[in-house]
């Protein structure tokens, strides 16, 4: 499971130019989820989702979690984040899992993030999405489950 973590000052996702999802204050996610993903590799990005230190303390230092800093969360499912570019030109995507399965990891993965109290906006499954982001700083952090960056 990879996650594209981006600390926002806002985010919304469309959908058919009608907003599903905005946050204030928070972390977007774009959520890839691989062929080989399970509940361990869900548990560790929720883990690490809900634990990170992203947001400034009274000194000015990234040492705050999400929940400290009172922040929201928009998670949005990116298959991409999956694509294999290493040869030719167009990407494959043969590792990224498809269909109900991989919606079911992502539905998993916001219950997972919002039972530990972290309000919890979010994309459409499989939808194409117009995604807003400002992001703060900028503070961008890749995670992997495998433990790959």
């Amino acid at each position: 499971m990879r996650a594209v973590v981006q600390r926002v000052i806002r985010s919304s996702v469309a959908v058919d130019d009608i907003t599903i999802g905005e946050i204030g204050k928070g972390y977007t996610v774009l959520l890839g989820i691989s062929t080989e993903d399970t509940q361990k590799d869900l548990d560790y990005i929720a883990e690490k989702l809900c634990t990170l230190r992203l947001f400034d303390d009274e000194n000015g230092v990234m040492n705050r979690s999400i929940t400290e800093a009172a922040a929201q969360m928009l998670i949005i499912s990116q298959f991409t984040l999956y694509g294999d570019a290493r040869r030719g030109r167009r990407p494959s995507y043969i590792h990224a899992k498809k269909g109900s399965e991989a919606e079911g990891l992502y539905e998993q993965l916001i219950a997972a993030v919002r039972a530990r109290g972290i309000p919890v906006a979010c994309g459409r499954f499989g939808a194409t999405m117009e995604v807003t982001i400002v992001n703060d700083g900028p503070v961008t952090i890749l995670l992997d489950s495998t433990k790959l960056f």
